[in-house]
């Protein structure tokens, strides 16, 4: 297998995440999908990455679908049960991580992208994206109480999505005292940087 994406990326990392803790071989390929070279969907109609090529097929995006995929690939580490309550839950969580992501990239690309000079930037959409991104915080706290996972007590995919987006506010946007805020979220996030699966893929790249 070979995955495409960049080392930057939260839904990238979700999906390294996923490989390491099912312990698949896979071959990383890193692509920034705001290359001004790159051809407009190349692999992905979408322009995004993370992207899963495979020996004769079509290549897989988006990082929910292909987590999925590879839950079932092995029996190490079931990240995903198959059916009922819990497995809803987790995806319920993926869900509100992955929105956390959305909007705080929503955010950082309003008050960074050059495209666009200072004059043309809403004040007022930053802080629309903010408030979903704080919200969303919130949830999480409430949801992780003083639960040792996001799910009870085992490790599930929940706790990749939550690890993965939590790093990326700290990364990208780190005016925001999530930390401070919630410290049931901090204990879980240093809890799941110890893991080896999170220690390999930390974002390293400005």
């Amino acid at each position: 297998m070979k995955l495409i994406g960049s080392t930057t990326s939260a839904y990238v990392r979700k999906v390294r995440v996923v490989l390491a803790e099912k312990r698949l071989d896979y071959q990383f390929v890193e692509e920034n999908p705001w290359d001004s070279e790159l051809a407009p969907g190349t692999g992905n109609p979408l322009g995004k990455v993370p992207r899963l090529v495979m020996d004769g097929s079509d290549a897989m995006f988006d990082s929910r679908v292909i987590v999925e995929y590879l839950d079932t690939l092995s029996p190490v580490g079931k990240l995903i049960p198959g059916t009922g309550r819990e497995r809803a839950e987790i995806k319920t969580w993926e869900a509100l991580a992955d929105g956390l992501l959305d909007a705080g990239m929503l955010a950082r690309l309003e008050a960074t992208w050059p495209g666009r000079d200072e004059s043309q930037r809403s004040q007022a959409w930053v802080d629309r994206q903010l408030a979903k991104v704080n919200a969303a915080l919130q949830v999480m706290s409430q949801g992780l109480g003083d639960k040792p996972y996001c799910c009870g007590i085992h490790f599930t995919l929940a706790d990749v999505c939550v690890g993965c987006a939590l790093e990326w506010l700290a990364f990208r946007i780190p005016d925001i005292a999530w930390r401070a805020d919630h410290p049931n979220l901090a204990a879980l996030q240093a809890k799941l940087a110890e893991r080896p699966s999170f220690a390999a893929t930390r974002p390293h790249q400005a």
